[in-house]
């Protein structure tokens, strides 16, 4: 092969764009556009009108633009089904918002948390160990079947001895069940109420509703009664919704009503089955189950009159005054609020009634009868005085959901007539804006401290004060003492569960409005109380709680990791995957954070501490994705480490991190990266020149990647590393290193493996292995050979392993890294190379384009040619056409860029190969066009001329 001679300066220019000047009064493709559009637009079914519009502009139409005109389908729809929708006057629109807008007003927004969130909450807090027992309604033995012809009078009568029927039939009580079994029982009663709605057996799906609304009544075992309470409403809301649905679709036939229904849209038959079921409610003897039924379908009201809710709401509280035991009593206003929250939130006046009902019954608390029971069952009045917390604390927050501040500071006041209530205190904290409480803190203090620690202890008000203020300020002068305050009770917490309960609690304050000194003294605390016996162990989720919380306000690791208690405390953590969690944490948050590199020799240290505790971490059953993530926060703080321009300090502390992360190869990858920016930068600072302590650096540097890089398990990740590390010595004109890592990735070529392992799937390593190799070519231009090796040794020690190497079966990989190679032989065979390294002497200064050399490059590449021509035959014998034609026109496209083809003989070939290419008609026509104008272009210049006879000889061919 022949190459041509290569004027790179003058091709560069050639094929640089041509600068057209361009007039301010042009267009551009800045300025705004002018849409020329003309159309008729289809309007709905009935009146379609069509419209045009027309402007001129040679600029075609922006689709986009068109869909913003509302054009697409769905504004077309739109359009359509608004002009079948009749126009409303002014006076009837301002109506119809009025009425939304009020809609809107009485509905409950997302602000509010709702039942469901607090339903497991209660189920998992409040639970038992004693035995349970229950009462199955087995049903009567009386026949009670009427004829349909029963006047109604008969009927009604009827159903109300199915009611009696109830208690006179036959009960089966279940004794010494366990907590889940009496659970399990619930959910029987549950799903037997469903199944008898379904086979439209009413009145039995009612007594099953009565049944379970009775357990309420019983407080055997009280601290389960919360859970309890949860369980049956859950029953209660089946049956209401059941019910509601039944009228409702009564109402809809023969068309559906909608959901904002009036009562003139409810026809007679389904005002008459609603009227029914109040009948029967108001027919149960028993004021619970009653109380608790006609609550479930209050809802229903809105078939019968406009005020029913209105008026039904005030007379069922009123009755809950009839009930004597005052925790049956708080959970029956709980599900009285729950439900008048969903059906009439508006009604605020009922909410707030039940809410002082509440405060005049709370003496009975404290009466012989409730004592005589606690007495009874062995319970003490704190544990007694939570089971209050969850009715509560709903209580109170259905009233001051949007409530004005002047109904707040109301409740606030009674409370305080009340005086050394600290139950209620506490859900007044949890349920009261905390901007209100917030503002009010020092208020709040006066009254904890007024109240008795025997009942309900300190430190939870302090705790419930805390989350508030976690969530809003109080006023800044008054942060310090309210700080103080809380801390003097929280320390003398003796339970450390309960300690650190409420420590946790306020550390988010201290953080938010405090400096390390005041955050420093609160881990100190936390240590002094956690330490003894061990007692973190059994606090970890809290722990870790406060260092999150430490993080989130805290993002100057100098300032964190000079706080003397900041390390003490993650030294607590000395479970193994909690301890990985809390530095994992760290890691994240300084890599978010962390702007500028850093040199602190305390974020250093405490840093590397860190990250040795995650490397620690790793071991044979360690998943790859641990692996990565771990890595991936390792590398982060070795990227952000920097000493500037102490060198030898950056590549000592790279020394020391490779001695640390022996485990992780990506985290050594990212070492010899660093070690490689860490030469040229030191190229770069000295500005090219070479000094004996400079050269003396470099190659430490280039020993480190050597040494390192073998212990790398990844093929390709060594051979990268390997031609990466010898461009950096190259480039800091270390020859003998640079030659080294090239010779070295050579050698390593035979170990690539047929395939390998690509997020976690098995591919072949074809691909990947020619990808380096054309990089590795690349490289081997300013390469220049070894005065004691031969010429071009690393070339042919490059082509020798490519020859070696065992590659697939029918594959073509081997020839295409000969033609690859091609280029690189014609680009050695200039006068001037196409890119050099600045005083790195290249071949071209070596040889200075001595004939030999470019009689020896020659040589090279007719071998290298004859091997893919043999192969090409081989392709032909073996059926292997589109293969063949394909190999061909990647040789005649490298011949025509880097050959002369004034050779005779090389020109020759490249028509042979081109017609050999096409002969089967399995070349791309499009690519083949292309090919032919770029020929004809090229021909255009007088150096290449000769290419027009070539066009000639060249024609498309397609297949037979």
């Amino acid at each position: 092969m022949h190459a041509r001679v290569r004027k790179y300066g003058a091709e560069l220019q050639r094929c640089r764009l041509d600068a057209v000047p361009v007039d301010l009064g042009d267009y551009h493709p800045l300025k705004p556009i002018t849409v020329t559009d003309s159309r008729s637009r289809r309007g709905g079914r009935k009146g379609s009108t069509s419209s045009s519009s027309s402007s001129s502009s040679s600029v075609a139409p922006d689709p986009l633009s068109s869909m913003l005109e509302g054009t697409d389908p769905l504004s077309l729809f739109a359009a359509a089904s608004a002009s079948e929708t009749p126009t409303l006057s002014h006076s009837s629109s301002s109506v119809e918002l009025g009425r939304k807008r009020r809609e809107n007003e009485e509905e409950v927004g997302a602000d509010f948390e709702p039942w469901s969130a607090k339903r497991g909450e209660i189920l998992a807090r409040f639970t038992t160990t004693e035995k349970l027992s229950i009462n199955l309604f087995m049903g009567s033995d009386k026949n009670k079947a009427s004829s349909p012809s029963s006047a109604v009078s008969e009927k009604v009568r009827t159903r109300l001895e199915e009611l009696d029927d109830l208690e006179e039939g036959s009960q089966r009580e279940l004794l010494n069940l366990s907590q889940q079994d009496y659970v399990n029982r619930i959910e029987e009663l549950n799903q037997s109420l469903k199944e008898a709605w379904s086979s439209d057996q009413k009145v039995k799906a009612l007594k099953i509703v009565i049944q379970c609304s009775k357990l309420l009544s019983d407080t055997s075992v009280i601290q389960f009664y919360p859970s309890k309470f949860v369980l049956i409403t859950d029953i209660l809301d089946t049956f209401g919704r059941l019910v509601y649905e039944r009228i409702w679709s009564m109402c809809s036939d023969p068309r559906p009503i909608p959901d904002s229904f009036s009562v003139e849209d409810v026809n007679d038959t389904a005002k008459e089955t609603c009227l029914n079921w109040f009948f029967k409610i108001a027919s149960i003897r028993e004021l619970i189950p009653r109380l608790y039924v006609e609550a479930a379908i209050l809802k229903c009201n809105r078939f019968l009159n406009k005020t029913g809710i209105q008026e039904t709401l005030p007379r069922l509280t009123a009755m809950i005054r009839g009930i004597g035991d005052p925790l049956v009593a708080v959970y029956a206003r709980a599900y009285l609020c729950r439900v008048g929250m969903e059906v009439a939130p508006h009604l605020k006046d009922s909410l707030n009634k039940n809410f002082f009902d509440l405060l005049a019954s709370f003496r009975q608390i404290h009466g012989d009868t409730v004592q005589n029971q606690l007495v009874i069952q062995r319970v003490e009045i704190p544990v007694y005085l939570t089971l209050y917390s969850p009715a509560i604390h709903w209580i109170l927050q259905c009233v001051a959901y949007r409530a004005p501040d002047v109904l707040l500071t109301e409740m606030m006041e009674r409370c305080k007539k009340l005086g050394n209530n600290a139950l209620l205190l506490n859900s007044v904290m949890w349920a009261f804006r905390p901007e209100f409480v917030a503002a009010r803190a020092t208020d709040f203090i006066g009254m904890i401290k007024d109240c008795d620690e025997a009942g309900f202890p300190k430190h939870l008000l302090f705790g419930s004060l805390g989350r508030s203020l976690a969530c809003a300020d109080p006023p800044e002068s008054e942060r310090l003492p309210i700080l103080n305050e809380a801390w003097k009770v929280i320390t003398k917490v003796r339970s450390p569960q309960d300690y650190i309960n409420c420590a946790e609690i306020w550390v988010e304050f201290t953080c938010r409005h405090f400096t390390k000194r005041e955050v420093n003294t609160v881990l100190a605390d936390i240590i002094k109380h956690m330490t003894p016996d061990r007692a973190f162990e059994d606090a970890y989720p809290q722990l870790q709680s406060v260092m999150k919380k430490i993080l989130t306000y805290f993002h100057n690791f100098s300032v964190l990791f000079s706080m003397e208690k900041f390390l003490p405390f993650l030294d607590m953590f000395q479970k193994d995957s909690v301890r990985v969690e809390v530095c994992k944490s760290i890691m994240e948050v300084f890599i978010k954070h962390q702007q500028e590199p850093t040199r602190d020799p305390v974020i250093l240290n405490a840093l590397l501490h860190v990250c040795k505790t995650m490397h620690d971490s790793v071991n044979a059953l360690t998943v790859e994705d641990e692996k990565r993530s771990l890595a991936l926060l390792i590398n982060g703080f070795i990227r952000m480490v920097s000493f500037g321009r102490d060198f030898e300090q950056q590549l000592s502390f790279c020394v020391e991190a490779r001695a640390t992360f022996c485990n992780l190869e990506p985290v050594i990858i990212q070492l010899i990266h660093t070690v490689n920016q860490l030469a040229m930068e030191t190229r770069r600072v000295m500005g090219g020149s070479h000094s004996r302590k400079t050269a003396a650096f470099v190659r430490a540097c280039a020993a480190y990647s050597f040494i390192t890089i073998p212990s790398l398990t990844s093929i390709f990740s060594r051979l990268h590393l390997y031609l990466l590390s010898g461009q950096v010595a190259l480039a800091n004109q270390c020859l003998s290193q640079a030659d080294a890592f090239l010779k070295a990735a050579v050698s390593v070529l035979p170990e690539v493996p047929r395939t390998i392992s690509v997020e976690g799937k098995q591919r072949s390593s074809e691909a990947f292995l020619l990808d380096f190799i054309n990089s590795f070519l690349s490289t081997l231009l300013v390469v220049p050979d070894h005065p004691e090796q031969g010429v071009l040794y690393l070339v042919r020690g490059l082509l020798n392993m490519v020859q070696d190497y065992t590659w697939e079966d029918n594959s073509d990989a081997k020839v295409r890294v000969y033609i690859s190679a091609l280029p690189l032989l014609a680009a050695m065979s200039q006068e001037s190379y196409l890119y050099t390294i600045p005083k790195v002497d290249s071949n071209e200064t070596l040889y200075g384009g001595d004939p030999k050399f470019v009689a020896e490059i020659s040589r090279l590449c007719e071998t290298l040619i004859g091997q893919v021509l043999d192969h090409l035959k081989t392709l032909g014998r073996e059926e292997g056409v589109r293969r063949q034609g394909s190999l061909a026109f990647s040789l005649f496209s490298t011949l025509l860029a880097h050959g002369d083809l004034r050779n005779n003989k090389l020109n020759q070939l490249a028509v042979n190969l081109w017609n050999l290419s096409h002969k089967n008609g399995h070349c791309d026509t499009r690519t083949s066009v292309r090919t032919l104008e770029h020929i004809k272009q090229q021909a255009q210049q007088p150096e290449l001329s000769h290419l027009s006879d070539m066009l000639l000889r060249l024609s498309l061919q397609s297949r037979a």
